[in-house]
């Protein structure tokens, strides 16, 4: 970490830490963003999932993609961390699996913004107990 010399540099470290936090939770209108969400749980930080979600939330600022990013508990997928969950507004959601931060960039690029399908989807492979 850099060492703060000044109050410019402060207040800048202040206004890119902010911007992050914008971008990862704060929305007015959260339903009409897309929505992913890293697992963090033990088994995604271990896995990578902290450079994931750094990937992703620095590839939105730069390109200006209307998403939020947060994080997430277990997901139930442990053999296929880092897990990502991607929610686009209208649509249910799609997890990819053992995402790294090419992976990481190719959903945002390829998925959200294209809606081409990419390798490492999880199927869906369970009911909800309205289902059963």
């Amino acid at each position: 970490m850099n060492k703060i010399k000044s109050l410019d540099d402060l207040r800048r470290i202040k206004q890119d830490l902010a911007g992050g936090m914008n971008i990862r939770e704060k929305s007015n209108s959260p339903e009409s963003l897309v929505q992913i969400r890293v697992a963090m749980a033990t088994c995604g930080i271990a896995s990578g999932a902290r450079n994931v979600m750094n990937t992703l939330i620095e590839k939105i600022e730069k390109d200006k993609i209307p998403a939020i990013v947060t994080q997430g508990g277990c997901m139930g997928y442990c053999y296929a961390e880092p897990t990502v969950e991607v929610k686009k507004p209208g649509e249910d959601p799609v997890v990819f699996s053992f995402v790294n931060e090419k992976v990481a960039i190719d959903i945002l690029e390829k998925y959200v913004l294209k809606g081409e399908l990419i390798d490492g989807i999880l199927p869906v492979n369970y009911r909800t107990i309205e289902q059963k």
